[in-house]
C-alpha cells in the first residue's frame, strides 16, 4: 500500500513554499514576520534561513506598500507570494490587489502577466472579535482578473499554494488560521515535489445519494461531521469541497444536484451576496434546476460584524447542529 502520513496544514504550506522557492529563483516570500520570526503563524518556519534576505524578506506593517512592492515586482517578471498576516488587513492593500494585480492583464490586452500570490488566514479565527474575523471569499471572488483558492485539507493548501505560485494569473489564497494546527492525511503523492490541484476545480470528499452539502475552507470538516451525523439517521450527503472560488467549478455541483435533488451550501462568510448565494443562483440557472425537489437552503455566518465573547461567537458561525437542521428541513424530515 502507498504510504499514506498525517501532516498539518501548517506542514503542507511549509512544504510547498519551500519546494516552490527551491524550484524556481524568481519565486520570493514578502511580508510581515515572515523572515526572522518564521512567520506569525509559523508557516515559513526555516525558509528565511534556508535562502537568504533576498527570497524571505521581512517587510514594515504596510500592506498598501509592501503589496505594492510585490505587485511591480511580478510586472518585472518576478513571482511574489505576499502574505497578509489576516485578510481583514489586505483591505490596506485591496487598490494593489484589484485596481492594479487583477485588471493589468486586461487593459495591457495579455502583455503584462502578474504572476502573483496573496495568502494568509481569512475568515474567524477564535476569540479575536469583528475586526479579525471577516471571510473575504466573497469580495475576492467577485473580481474578474483574480484566481481565488481556499483549501480546507493539507492537500488542498500544499496542491493549491504551488498551483498558484506556477499560475501567471493574480490569485488570492484564502487560508483558514484554525486549521494551520489541524492535522490530514496525505498521500505518497501529495508529498511529491510534482503535486498540484488544478485551481477550478471542486472535490467530492464525500458520496451520497440524498442531499449535497457545497463547502469551502473550514466549513468542510463541518459537513463531513454532519454527513457523519445524518447518516447514522440513514440520510446519505454527498459532501463537496469548492477549493476554488473563482472560477467556479459549479458542474461538479450540478452534477451532484441531478443525483441527490437537494442542495445545501455552508460556509463562514455573512449571506448577503455570499458564495453560497452565487452557488444558489447558477444551479437556479442552470438545467440542474429542474432536478430540485425543495428550495436550495443557505446556512451561513450571521449576518453582524463578529462578537468577541465565545458565545456569541460560537452562534455566529455555522456549527454542525445548524448543517444537520437545514438538511432536515430540504428534506422535509
Amino acid at each position: 500500500a502507498a504510504a499514506v502520513s498525517q501532516v498539518t496544514v501548517r506542514d503542507a504550506l511549509n512544504q510547498a513554499l519551500d519546494e516552490e522557492l527551491e524550484r524556481d529563483e524568481r519565486v520570493f516570500l514578502l511580508g510581515e514576520e515572515v523572515a526572522q520570526y518564521d512567520g506569525a503563524y509559523k508557516i515559513s518556519r526555516g525558509l528565511w534561513k534556508k535562502y537568504g534576505d533576498k527570497r524571505v524578506i521581512d517587510t514594515p506593517i504596510s500592506e498598501m506598500g509592501f503589496a505594492g512592492i510585490a505587485v511591480g515586482a511580478a510586472m518585472a517578471g518576478l513571482r511574489p507570494v505576499c502574505e497578509f498576516m489576516t485578510f481583514n488587513f489586505s483591505m490596506q492593500a485591496i487598490d494593489q490587489v484589484i485596481n492594479s494585480a487583477a485588471k493589468t492583464c486586461y487593459m495591457s490586452a495579455g502583455s503584462i502577466p502578474v504572476p502573483i500570490v496573496f495568502r494568509g488566514p481569512n475568515g474567524a479565527s477564535a476569540g479575536v472579535a469583528a475586526q479579525h474575523s471577516q471571510c473575504f471569499a466573497a469580495w475576492y471572488g467577485h473580481c474578474p482578473g483574480l484566481k481565488v483558492v481556499s483549501p480546507w485539507s493539507a492537500e488542498d493548501a500544499k496542491g493549491l499554494l504551488k498551483a498558484s505560485i506556477r499560475d501567471d494569473n493574480p490569485v488570492v489564497m484564502l487560508e483558514n488560521e484554525l486549521l494551520y494546527g489541524v492535522p490530514f492525511e496525505m498521500s505518497e503523492q501529495a508529498q511529491s515535489k510534482e503535486f498540484v490541484i488544478p485551481i477550478g476545480k471542486a472535490k467530492i470528499e464525500r458520496q451520497g445519494t440524498h442531499v449535497t452539502l457545497v463547502s469551502h475552507s473550514r466549513p468542510v470538516g463541518h459537513c463531513m461531521e454532519a454527513a457523519a451525523v445524518l447518516a447514522k439517521e440513514g440520510v446519505e450527503c454527498e459532501v463537496i469541497n469548492m477549493r476554488t472560488i473563482r472560477p467556479m467549478d459549479i458542474e461538479t455541483v450540478e452534477a451532484s444536484v441531478v443525483k441527490t435533488n437537494h442542495l445545501v451550501t455552508v460556509e463562514g462568510g455573512w449571506p448577503q451576496f455570499g458564495v453560497g448565494a452565487e452557488i444558489c443562483a447558477r444551479i437556479m440557472e442552470g438545467s440542474a434546476f429542474n432536478y430540485l425537489d425543495a428550495p436550495a437552503v443557505r446556512v451561513t455566518g450571521a449576518d453582524v460584524p463578529m462578537p468577541y465573547a465565545k458565545i456569541l461567537e460560537d452562534n455566529c458561525i455555522p456549527q454542525v447542529k445548524d448543517i444537520v437542521f437545514a438538511v432536515k428541513k430540504t428534506l422535509n424530515i
